[in-house]
């Protein structure tokens, strides 16, 4: 199933995991710490609840808080895309809102992947392609490609019990783009 269909047909949980993953791995690009997601992880991990809570918009206004304001790690599109991921998150996570957030999520952090991919050479102004396989991408872009379906796949497929899962995949690409953004500081430097 491509990527494309995995967002058409996530239910409430899964949209808010597959949005939050993708900002989760972003997270380099903000200077935030492994941390910084954890309260909104913790919502969605409530078996007996999902993220159209009061939990949520409180978590989710302690995160704008922290992550808020200057020092992040790079200027440009990157930086950019990932301030505009943490800005459309929904105070409410329900309903089309939600899905319309996840999608967003979804481009901008195959855009992001793709502007950092080190053997992308510069980025072409297309946006990644998500609703066909990874031939041809960039390794960085294609393991995003995949870490993005495998959060939904998760979450379609366990429910509550596939947010740890999904936050291990998530923190799994947030290592490796923490990686690529300090190496391309120290090729400034």
């Amino acid at each position: 199933m491509s990527l494309v269909e995995l967002i058409a047909r996530a239910d409430t949980r899964g949209l808010a995991a597959s949005g939050l993953a993708c900002l989760d791995r972003c997270v380099p690009l903000l200077d935030g710490d492994d941390e910084a997601l954890r309260p909104l992880w913790a919502t969605l991990a409530d078996a007996s609840g999902d993220a159209s809570g009061p939990d949520w918009a409180e978590a989710l206004a302690q995160v704008r808080d922290k992550l808020a304001g200057p020092g992040a790690t790079g200027e440009g599109e990157a930086v950019v895309l990932a301030r505009r991921m943490l800005a459309a998150a929904p105070a409410e996570c329900s309903g089309p809102v939600l899905r319309t957030w996840a999608d967003a999520c979804s481009v901008a952090s195959l855009r992001i992947h793709r502007l950092l991919a080190p053997a992308a050479g510069a980025a072409p102004a297309a946006d990644v392609p998500r609703d066909a396989g990874t031939e041809g991408l960039p390794p960085l872009v294609a393991a995003e490609l995949r870490r993005q379906a495998a959060v939904l796949e998760l979450l379609a497929g366990h429910g509550a019990a596939g947010v740890r899962p999904a936050l291990e995949v998530s923190t799994e690409g947030r290592r490796v783009l923490r990686a690529v953004v300090s190496r391309r500081a120290r090729g400034r430097g």
